[in-house]
């Protein structure tokens, strides 16, 4: 049986979207709900859908606005989720990746904007800086910039601890 145009779009950029989702989030959960209502969205306004940018960018761009309209919402941060150990590493390690991660989640929390949602796109959600150039309306070599001078004030951040 064929599938219809929304299937084939949730199929082919389900996982996309939610990883983006999660690093704007931090929260399964949040990601989820995020991920469903961007693609219920999508469906929905398909026909305002301009071709402008490819469909995974259009839908990281759903996505982002949701996750804005529910921050204003909350008016609250989140705190970053517990992460489980992986029974493969011995303890020391997971208590060093552990402690390492926190560094870079600290680091990149206090970063300024642009610079850790470019960040973000680029490492959590896996965009190209042409799609993130779309997103914030900018070139392809503004995001690819703002993704390097990300990269060195984390980088400047994290010695620094």
């Amino acid at each position: 049986m064929p599938q219809n145009p929304g299937e084939k779009l949730c199929e082919a950029y389900y996982m996309r979207v939610f990883s983006y989702a999660m690093t704007l989030t931090g929260d399964r959960s949040r990601a989820e709900e995020i991920t469903q209502e961007t693609f219920l969205r999508a469906f929905t306004k398909r026909q305002d859908f301009r071709g402008e940018a490819d469909e995974a960018t259009w839908l990281c761009a759903i996505a982002k606005n949701l996750f804005l309209d529910e921050q204003r919402r909350q008016k609250h941060s989140e705190a970053l989720p517990e992460d489980l150990p992986d029974p493969a590493k011995g303890v020391e390690q997971t208590v060093v990746d552990r402690d390492t991660s926190f560094r870079v989640h600290v680091a990149l929390h206090a970063l300024e904007e642009p610079y850790r949602e470019v960040f973000e796109l680029r490492i959590f959600g896996e965009l190209s800086f042409r799609e993130i150039g779309l997103i914030f309306q900018k070139t392809e070599n503004w995001a690819r910039v703002t993704y390097h001078r990300a990269r060195l004030k984390l980088q400047e951040r994290m010695g620094e601890t």
